[in-house]
């Protein structure tokens, strides 16, 4: 069985964070294994608090599972502070890490941001640089181009100044009311559309964690990143899709186990 590592903050609800990329590598495929950067308090409407690893300590993460099993991929997602990244970028450069997917999570869907200023910096010169796909959404995308996205062309123009910046591939998720749930797929000089189709489901916390591990586990099995990409695509949606006959009442993601077992068994 391939593997797949999320570093990553800690969901207490279990919708997002760690929670959702050990349950999405899993129901793909690959043996999950995490290092966790923070612990957070958090439910769907918002984070109340957020307690951050030591960078020593999440070194010593890291170097546990490099040392014993040897991750086919690495999804990185929240790292709240620069002295963490840096620690993360030293270890993966030290093991020469492959198939790095960086989730660049800067703000909670609820709104409440989760990176410092100095962090962002620093995923930009340290962490961007050894991915081979960064995933931002719409917001994250402006930071990281300092250009605004309003359209189909802008997130064209955004893909491409992020890419050639930092020499990765850039998946720029749509969304934030520009171009639905298309997302645009910046790689190689080359850009591709993934359309697809706005789903009525208020169950969406958690989501750009469970894509970007999709992608992580897709490129540990092997897959070009193209159908990585694709199949993560396909994966989400369905289990988006999955969720709407759940009844009211349950928190976003919260039967997203037992829904995503049913889409897998079923593909």
């Amino acid at each position: 069985m391939k593997t797949a590592l999320s570093i990553a903050g800690s969901d207490s609800c279990g919708g997002a964070g760690i929670q959702a990329d050990i349950k999405t590598m899993t129901l793909n495929g690959v043996y999950a294994m995490s290092a966790v950067t923070a612990l957070t308090a958090q439910n769907t409407t918002g984070v109340r608090a957020i307690a951050e690893a030591e960078p020593e300590f999440l070194a010593q993460q890291i170097d546990a599972v490099f040392e014993d099993i040897f991750p086919d991929a690495v999804k990185i997602g929240m790292v709240s502070s620069a002295a963490l990244i840096r620690v993360i970028a030293d270890r993966l450069r030290y093991y020469k890490a492959r198939n790095i997917v960086v989730d660049p999570v800067m703000v909670a869907t609820s709104g409440s941001a989760l990176m410092k200023t100095d962090a962002v910096e620093a995923l930009c010169s340290e962490l961007l640089p050894l991915a081979a796909v960064v995933t931002p959404n719409i917001p994250e995308a402006e930071v990281l181009s300092g250009r605004a996205v309003t359209g189909s062309a802008e997130m064209e123009a955004a893909a491409e100044q992020i890419g050639r910046e930092y020499g990765c591939a850039v998946l720029l998720k749509g969304g934030h009311s520009v171009n639905d749930a298309n997302d645009l797929l910046c790689a190689d000089g080359r850009t591709r559309w993934f359309e697809g189709k706005r789903i009525d489901n208020p169950n969406t916390h958690g989501t750009g964690c469970t894509l970007s591990s999709a992608i992580a586990a897709n490129l540990a099995k092997g897959f070009p990143l193209d159908e990585a990409v694709s199949r993560a695509k396909e994966y989400i949606s369905g289990a988006l899709a999955a969720m709407l006959d759940l009844g009211h009442g349950a928190g976003p993601m919260h039967h997203a186990f037992d829904v995503n077992s049913r889409f897998a068994a079923e593909k």
